[in-house]
Order: structure tokens, then C-alpha cells, then sequence
């Protein structure tokens, strides 16, 4: 007569060995579906010119994509996007100001969510949410802006905003002259 604990423990190294090319699988598709989310894209998919910069926000893959005027240099950086459908705002816009260690003032909407915001929130400081730099777009109150936070890179997370680190919005900031096109997909 066989001893039990010897043949479950058979059952449990037989399965384990059946469903180990699976958990690969999963593995391996769950790899490829984060990296997928950086594949480049192309300029000429979403405008006509390159015009003086472009930018393509991409909210599914949480991915920033710059060109600039000539094509010689294209970049790409992770990014927080808008934390609900309704706050997601999507379509072509444009660079129309920058600051550099800008203020923040919740909007109606954030206070209203949740009313302990403070009032405003003056640059420089490390819980300003906008960060070291922010781009201010055609669209009131819509802005790409660094973030102290960084946990938030990578997640829905905004009120709206596209985030990215301050390190990779100093970039950006300086490669992006007012008029740069914009367009959040």
C-alpha cells in the first residue's frame, strides 16, 4: 500500500510541472505588455508638421512623446495621467505659457472633491504639486509639470495634468518653446 503524503506530494510536482510553462507565459506577457506601452510612435500619425515641437501625451501607456522641429531628436518619458475618464481631457492643444517654480491653486472641482486643499500652494516648495516647471496649455487649468511625488509617475493619479519627474520636466521644459503642439491621446 502507498503511503498518501508520498502520492500527494507526487500530485502537487506533477501539476507544478505541468502548469510551469503557463506561469512562464504569463510572465513573459506580462513583461512584454509594460514594455510595450514605450514603443515609439510616430510624429507624423497625429499632425501634418512638426511645427517649432510636438508632443503626443499618450494616457493608456502613461507615455510622453517629443520631437523636435526636424525630427534629429525624439524622446520619451514615463508619466501620471488623469486619475478617472472624466477628468481625462483628450485632442490637440498647444504650449501657450511656462513657469518655472510655478504656484498651485486647486481648482473648484479639486476643492470641491476634497475641501481640505489648501488655498494655494507657492513654487519652490516640496509639496507643491506641479513640481519644479510647468507648461500651461491652451486648455484652462490643463498643465505637463514635474512632480515631488514620485510615486505618482506611472499611475492614474492627476486631476487632469500629464506629471512627469522634475528631473525629465527641467528637461523638457528647456527642449519646448511656447507654441509647441500638443496632443493628449
Amino acid at each position: 500500500m502507498s503511503n498518501p503524503l508520498t502520492r500527494r506530494a507526487a500530485l502537487t510536482a506533477a501539476a507544478a510541472f505541468v502548469a510551469a510553462p503557463a506561469v512562464a507565459r504569463e510572465l513573459s506577457t506580462t513583461v512584454q505588455r509594460n514594455t510595450a506601452s514605450f514603443v515609439p510612435l510616430r510624429w507624423d500619425d497625429h499632425f501634418e508638421t512638426l511645427a517649432v515641437a510636438t508632443v503626443v501625451a499618450d494616457t493608456r501607456s502613461k507615455a510622453l512623446h517629443w520631437w523636435n522641429a526636424d525630427a534629429t531628436d525624439y524622446r520619451v518619458y514615463p508619466t501620471s495621467v488623469p486619475m478617472s475618464e472624466e477628468l481625462t481631457r483628450r485632442g490637440y492643444t498647444e504650449v501657450v505659457r511656462k513657469k518655472l517654480a510655478p504656484s498651485w491653486t486647486p481648482t473648484a472641482n479639486m476643492r470641491e472633491r476634497n475641501p481640505d486643499l489648501p488655498i494655494t500652494v507657492e513654487g519652490g516648495v516640496p509639496e507643491n504639486p506641479l513640481g519644479t516647471h510647468a507648461m500651461y496649455l491652451s486648455w484652462p487649468a490643463y498643465l505637463i509639470h514635474g512632480t515631488h511625488d514620485t510615486r505618482k509617475i506611472g499611475r492614474a493619479s492627476s486631476s487632469g495634468c500629464i506629471g512627469l519627474y522634475n528631473r525629465q520636466i527641467a528637461e523638457l521644459y528647456d527642449l519646448c518653446p511656447v507654441g509647441t503642439q500638443v496632443r493628449l491621446i
